[in-house]
């Protein structure tokens, strides 16, 4: 696995718009505010040129987001890449993307939800590590949120254990400024799946928002099996961020996975909370989950802090991961290896 260096003060840090782009007052509020709070931590930020800008969902054609997101992949004073959001159409841009030439320049890659098709093939294509967690816009928030504060070091290459949040936020809150703190209400409770009273977990950790692993499937950007069978030895734990999919989508996504050969060697699964819970059948997330993957009998971990809904914790695809959920709360933590 290639680890590249981590960044420090002085360090510049690319953004650029793979999906869709900041095409409103609000959106452009919160990049500029990022902007902002970053710099004054002493990083440097260049922004590729259509950050600004989005028509239907996407900051630019599929041919000019892969060339501008090469761009910052071959300049060498760029030493991070953050997508500047989410969004629909990311998986547009793969057929335009070099990887020989992104294996050849490894920096760290960052993003979550629709950021899942980029950072997902780049680390099981590649075999570079790359970074499940917030996109560019989300460090506008003033002030930041813990996880922010954690996802800031772990770039840096600080290691310690993140430890689940106590409250997460249930419901979509329409945001007035851009710049507005998480609503967190409920208290945050990892659910094991199968009753244990603890599940500890080491593997290599692979995955990202599932709504995009599912048509990743049998593409020539699907190098899974491969992936998962030089890793072996170690084992892997999935992770899993489900934005949309309803249960039944669940069931057929993650059998599509398994009858593809992507759980070789899984040794446990962890989901974060679901966007979205809605079922036409009547069958809960859980239990949709559950009756798909129960012949591999691993351990799987439910509630976790990761995607959609926040706050969420920084995962580092490709690392070896130690995952603890005990009493519902959970830790996780990275080796670099």
């Amino acid at each position: 696995m290639i680890y590249p260096e981590f960044i420090k003060p002085g360090s510049v840090i690319g953004v650029t718009a793979t999906s869709a782009g900041n095409g409103n007052e609000l959106h452009i509020r919160k990049l500029e505010s990022a902007i902002s709070q970053l710099e004054n931590k002493g990083y440097k930020i260049m922004e590729t040129q259509d950050v600004r800008t989005d028509i239907n969902g996407r900051s630019a054609t599929k041919e000019i987001r892969a060339k501008e997101f090469m761009s910052l992949i071959e300049n060498k004073k760029i030493d991070a890449i953050i997508t500047a959001r989410g969004g629909e159409f990311l998986v547009e841009i793969l057929p335009f993307l070099d990887f020989e030439i992104i294996k050849k320049n490894p920096k760290w890659i960052q993003g979550y939800s629709d950021t899942t098709g980029l950072i997902f093939c780049i680390t099981t294509l590649c075999d570079i590590a790359t970074i499940y967690g917030e996109n560019f816009g989300s460090f506008g928030m003033v002030p930041w949120h813990d996880c922010l504060k954690k996802n800031l070091k772990l770039l840096e290459g600080e290691s310690f254990t993140q430890e689940s949040f106590d409250k997460y936020q249930n419901e979509w809150v329409e945001e007035i400024t851009g710049l507005e703190p998480f609503n967190l209400e409920k208290d945050v409770k990892w659910i094991n799946g199968r009753g244990e009273m603890s599940i500890d977990l080491n593997g290599r950790l692979i995955g990202g928002c599932i709504d995009i692993l599912v048509s990743l499937v049998g593409t020539k950007f699907d190098n899974v099996k491969q992936f998962c069978n030089k890793y072996k030895e170690d084992g892997i734990i999935w992770f899993f961020d489900n934005c949309e999919l309803t249960s039944e989508g669940i069931i057929r996504g993650l059998w599509q996975m398994k009858e593809a050969g992507w759980f070789e060697h899984c040794k446990g699964m962890i989901f974060g909370r679901s966007m979205t819970l809605k079922t036409s059948t009547g069958i809960k997330f859980e239990d949709a989950v559950m009756q798909t993957i129960n012949e591999l009998e691993v351990p799987v971990i439910f509630e976790a802090d990761i995607g959609h809904v926040a706050p969420q914790m920084t995962l580092i695809n490709g690392a070896i991961a130690h995952i603890q959920s005990k009493n519902e709360k959970g830790e996780i933590s990275f080796e670099i290896i």
